[in-house]
């Protein structure tokens, strides 16, 4: 993978974790290309981990708030962001996100 796209993969996740306030972790990070006739791009899938009360509260927030979030990366834009499944652990107060976000790039 070149340093570009190792980048832009790094300001993705930088852009979704700030969305939850630092909380949490990615612990699972797949970005394949992604292209129409008119625009390329990457769909990035995530998989993010909240444990504790404030973690899991962080990570509520980036569910409701992480489709409709206008986000600011230099050079990217990102067309699509959808949370596809949540996982509540209910042995301790934890949740797993898992979410997609199409980044397209700008020319």
């Amino acid at each position: 993978m070149t340093a570009a796209r190792l980048a832009r993969r790094d300001r993705v996740v930088e852009a979704v974790m700030a969305l939850a306030d630092g909380h949490g972790e990615v612990t699972e990070h797949r970005a394949k290309n992604w292209a129409s006739i008119t625009f390329q791009g990457q769909r990035h899938k995530l998989v993010m981990d909240f444990e504790g009360a404030a973690a899991v509260e962080a990570g509520e927030g980036l569910i409701a708030l992480l489709p409709d979030h206008e986000f600011e990366i230099p050079g990217q834009l990102v067309a699509d962001a959808v949370i596809t499944a949540v996982e509540h652990v209910a042995s301790m107060p934890a949740l797993i996100v898992h979410a997609e976000i199409l980044v397209l790039e700008e020319e």
